[in-house]
């Protein structure tokens, strides 16, 4: 395909890959480009079939209003419903949701045929204007919602025109081509994202951390890791990277970036040259000042970092780096830390009850989020346990038994945890609810205020999905959140 102008466009035969959230969305830009868009979806589901009537008549009437206007007559988007494996016929480009796995049959059909695949980033990137705003981008584990938020409550501190974009918030592809004018996009991109994004280049951008996820997806850690470094390419001032994550750092080494790029690192300790750390409480820079070898900009103190949990202070930094690599100065830093209040679910602070924390952080669902999360806290009741998607909880466990008061275990794998913890943990005290309903979050409550001692947190933090008993992390946050506020109700 040609360089994203609109010209390019026309008539050209293009399937998207996915109806859903990126690809309907994707299917409207470019009918309305001219293109002609072939929908081929998995699914044959009421659902689906609900979406490709709503489409159809949607580019029906875009069609309409076309002709009306004296603009011609648009090809409209045709729908495939229960067949996603066999390339449409004429195919020269394939835009795909980013959750299709590469190893599906009509990749490698496209690949045979020399149809290049690109994903709906791809395609935002490809469809900029020539004085579009400039992207940091943000990947990792964990973390990347959080610090993108941080990012662009930073960016608006200083007084820019911006939007936290790509996996959270509004979409890549209206951010591109909307009305809105912007100076700077604050970007989360998902390892599936940057599989499918192979022109991608950003102002600056970071790796926060990397641990096993999404394998089944990628076939390999080795991947999985070389999509989340595919951010790094071609980036123009920096390169942020975790320093105690040294994985990330190898990312940075690898990477192709422009010529004068700098790797800047992130710490939670005293900071080298090219790194931002702490020292005595204070975020400090010691990459974008003077006499780096020397000196030292103070950006924020840890009291500005809501929640000021170790790993929160991490994603502070990360998102510093990026704004400072953008030329934001240190007041924007502050301000912008100070503004940030994070998501719902994400080590949020519900109640103290007869001097114990409750502390909800559903969102914590896999080991390396929970980890994190349990080091935050000194004394903990811990309730865990869901689905555990293939992970084991030996490290874990392990890491965290010296903090552990208690354990409260339910759903569908709790065993997994049960035996880390006889392995690990075994002088800690350990209730299994054998049940999977969610009234078992209350009974968890309950047990975890039995347990627990004035000083302690209970803490929600279940390394596991949530699909075994509800339907997402946030319905397990608010069943947690719900059954804290009965007992202080009755305290």
């Amino acid at each position: 395909m040609g360089s994203g102008q609109v010209t390019d466009w026309q008539g050209k035969n293009v399937t998207v890959a996915g109806l859903g959230v990126s690809g309907i969305p994707a299917a409207k830009v470019l009918h309305g480009l001219g293109a002609k868009v072939t929908v081929v979806n998995d699914g044959d589901d009421a659902r689906a079939r609900a979406q490709a009537a709503e489409l159809e008549a949607w580019a029906e009437a875009a069609r309409s209003a076309s002709v009306r206007a004296g603009g011609g007559r648009r090809a409209g988007i045709t729908v495939r419903l229960g067949d996603g494996a066999t390339l449409p016929e004429g195919t020269e480009l394939i835009v795909t949701a980013p959750g299709w796995k590469p190893d599906k049959p009509l990749f490698s059909a496209a690949h045979e045929a020399g149809v290049p695949v690109w994903g709906d980033v791809e395609l935002a990137w490809r469809l900029r204007g020539p004085d579009a705003a400039p992207w940091l981008a943000v990947t990792g584990t964990n973390g990347k919602t959080t610090t993108v938020q941080m990012l662009a409550s930073i960016l608006k501190a200083a007084g820019l025109r911006t939007a936290a974009v790509g996996n959270i918030g509004i979409s890549l592809l209206d951010a591109v081509l909307g009305e809105e004018q912007y100076d700077v996009l604050a970007v989360e991109l998902s390892s599936y994202q940057l599989h499918w994004a192979p022109s991608l280049r950003a102002h600056s951008a970071a790796v926060l951390n990397l641990a096993p996820d999404h394998l089944d997806w990628h076939g390999s850690m080795e991947a999985y890791a070389k999509d989340k470094g595919r951010i790094y390419e071609g980036n123009r001032v920096a390169c942020v990277y975790n320093v105690a994550d040294k994985a990330t750092e190898d990312l940075v080494r690898e990477a192709d970036v422009e010529e004068g790029c700098r790797a800047i690192g992130f710490t939670l300790g005293t900071p080298g040259p090219s790194q931002l750390g702490v020292v005595e409480g204070i975020l400090v820079d010691r990459a974008f000042v003077e006499n780096r070898q020397k000196n030292a900009q103070e950006l924020a103190e840890v009291a500005d970092v809501n929640p000021p949990a170790p790993h929160n202070i991490a994603n502070a930094l990360a998102a510093a780096a990026l704004a400072r690599a953008y030329g934001v100065p240190p007041k924007a830093v502050r301000d912008g830390l100070r503004a940030f209040t994070p998501d719902a679910h994400r080590i949020a602070h519900v109640a103290d009850v007869d001097g114990v924390a409750y502390v909800d952080d559903s969102k914590a669902t896999n080991t390396h989020a929970a980890e994190a999360s349990l080091a935050a806290y000194e004394s903990i009741v811990w309730i865990a346990g869901g689905l555990a998607k293939g992970a084991v909880f030996d490290e874990l466990v392990a890491k965290s038994a010296k903090r552990l008061r208690a354990a409260v275990l339910i759903g569908a794998d709790r065993a997994l945890i049960r035996e880390a913890l006889a392995r690990h943990a075994p002088e800690v005290p350990v209730v299994d609810l054998d049940r999977t309903d969610t009234g078992a979050m209350l009974a968890a409550v309950q047990e975890a205020k039995r347990l627990a001692q004035p000083g302690d947190t209970v803490l929600l933090a279940p390394a596991c999905a949530s699909m075994d008993m509800f339907a997402n992390y946030n319905q397990r946050g608010d069943v947690f959140a719900e059954a804290v506020r009965e007992l202080g109700a009755g305290a």
